[in-house]
């Protein structure tokens, strides 16, 4: 029989008063946490909890044996979710935190769950796939089948699933259950692989690049690390927060955190100077610009940085640090500067290098307007 949680013990909303400075200390300690177990990535960490605070979701790109996958695993750790079973809220069962393995075999009842005949009852009943969960981790999403990351992506903006004839919810804010993508790919093995559209990438607040570690010293710490043991330094992390943190967390920046209108201005121009239509200067390096929607999630995770460094105003250089991962899998590269950036020596890092370079220089633009 399922090991259940009964749902009087889920965890609920706190319902007292939650400052800016708490966000920040309690992002500070779940910060420097990760960075004892995984060397070198302190930005792409950070970012990965900007994006679970903006309630967004996140596609983890890099070549294989970075650490991606034990980045979330650490997050789901110290948000108390690894040894969750299954929590049951309104008789739904769901995990803390579940791993998919994507495959081009793998259906998207797989992922969401079927219903399944029962011989004894004579009907039929639902069985949960791994979406239902509080963290989900879909290993190479760009391995499975188009139709089965439709479905995926399809839950995540709506944040709920259909079984049958009934609709079950992903997210129950009031009970403390929040709901988070991370998808990670390798943007070296093409063979095998189903790329995600340009319109179902644009449903992840951010695409975070992460690359080999910078520095000789930062491969030195990383071997020091793992030299005296045979586990991954993640377990023997310790949980700092409730998942009921997170959402109070999200509603206090969603309605604390403002937004001055010279930051507003500054965020709109630089959206509409990436769109090479309006903006020029852009048209070698850019097919398509971001959409009113990467907007959105840019607001959104420029408040979310700003509650990490202790303040209630967004400037200027919030939205400068979040940019690059909310905006580059949201811009189309010209195929004739791809095609010159791949013949010069560059592979796959030639589309990175394309839209980080549009989003600065849109972004330098919008700021000498001000």
């Amino acid at each position: 029989m399922a090991n259940y949680i009964a749902v009087s013990i889920a965890w609920t909303i706190d319902v007292r008063p939650m400052e800016v400075r708490e966000i920040e200390e309690t992002a500070s300690k779940i910060i420097s946490s990760l960075n004892k177990a995984i060397i070198g990535y302190e930005k792409e960490l950070k970012l990965i909890l900007v994006a679970l605070l903006s309630n967004g979701h996140v596609l983890l790109e890099g070549v294989p044996g970075i650490a991606k996958t034990t980045a979330v695993k650490g997050l789901a750790r110290l948000i108390g979710l690894d040894a969750v079973n299954k929590i049951e809220i309104d008789r739904i069962p769901y995990r803390g935190l579940s791993r998919v393995q994507c495959t081009p075999d793998l259906m998207p009842s797989d992922i969401t769950g079927s219903l399944i005949y029962n011989p004894r009852d004579l009907k039929f009943e639902p069985r949960f796939g791994p979406i239902f969960s509080y963290i989900l981790l879909a290993d190479e999403i760009n391995r499975a089948i188009p139709r089965t990351q439709s479905a995926l992506l399809q839950a995540m903006q709506e944040r709920e699933v259909t079984i049958g004839d009934r609709t079950y919810r992903l997210e129950y804010r009031d009970k403390g259950k929040f709901f988070f993508v991370l998808a990670t790919q390798n943007p070296v093995e093409y063979e095998g692989t189903y790329p995600l559209p340009e319109a179902q990438l644009d449903r992840f607040l951010m695409r975070i690049v992460m690359e080999y570690p910078e520095t000789l010293e930062e491969e030195k710490q990383i071997l020091r690390l793992h030299m005296a043991r045979l586990r991954e330094p993640i377990e023997e992390l310790d949980k700092v927060i409730d998942p009921s943190w997170i959402i109070a967390a999200q509603e206090f920046i969603a309605l604390n955190v403002k937004v001055p209108e010279s930051t507003l201005e500054y965020i709109t121009r630089g959206i509409r100077y990436t769109r090479p239509e309006m903006f020029e200067p852009l048209r070698d390096l850019l097919l398509l610009g971001a959409s009113p929607r990467a907007g959105i999630y840019l607001v959104r995770a420029a408040k979310v940085h700003a509650a990490l460094r202790g303040s209630e105003e967004v400037l200027p250089e919030d939205v400068d640090a979040v940019a690059s991962a909310v905006l580059n899998h949201r811009l189309i590269p010209n195929p004739e500067k791809l095609v010159e950036l791949r013949m010069s020596g560059e592979t796959f890092t030639s589309s990175y290098r394309i839209a980080r370079e549009a989003i600065e220089f849109a972004l330098r633009t919008a700021r000498k307007e001000l």
